[in-house]
């Protein structure tokens, strides 16, 4: 018999799968768990519709973080810290105090997560920082840290 998983199943497949099993587990275990339904041509056409809509969603999802990648590539924002003697920084400058400068100066809002530091940054000077906006996107803005 022939089942759509709605879950993953370990062993048999992931959600969406159409997978061939016994009839006897797919009517006692699948079905009566919630764990798949029977594929008949109605739920095929179903399936295939959400498969395209979620294609679709993913793609739109794509195409607006590499339009925000473009906007922001090549800009920069700065922002002051305090400093010591002979321009030392106190501490660094973290990512949630970029990604307040990008929302104050830009107007983006970007999680502070999404923030990729490779070393922390301690020094007056201009830093290029790496913005995570989706799986395959990457834009580049620069940091100058100022003194306060």
């Amino acid at each position: 018999m022939k089942v759509i998983l709605l879950q993953d199943v370990k062993s048999l497949g992931k959600k969406g799968d159409i997978v061939e099993v016994s009839e006897g587990y797919a009517r006692n275990m699948l079905l009566k768990k919630g764990l798949g339904k029977e594929a008949t041509g109605q739920n095929m056409n179903d399936l295939k519709l959400q498969k395209a809509n979620a294609e679709k969603i993913a793609r739109e999802i794509l195409e607006a973080a590499q339009a925000l990648a473009k906007e922001m590539e090549g800009k920069s924002i700065r922002v002051a810290v305090k400093t010591g003697e002979g321009g030392r920084v106190f501490g660094s400058v973290s990512s949630k105090e970029i990604a307040e400068e990008i929302k104050k100066q830009l107007g983006y809002d970007v999680d502070k997560k999404k923030i990729q530091i490779d070393n922390p940054i301690r020094a007056l000077g201009v830093t290029n920082v790496a913005i995570k906006l989706h799986a395959k996107v990457t834009a580049e803005i620069a940091v100058k840290v100022v003194e306060l």
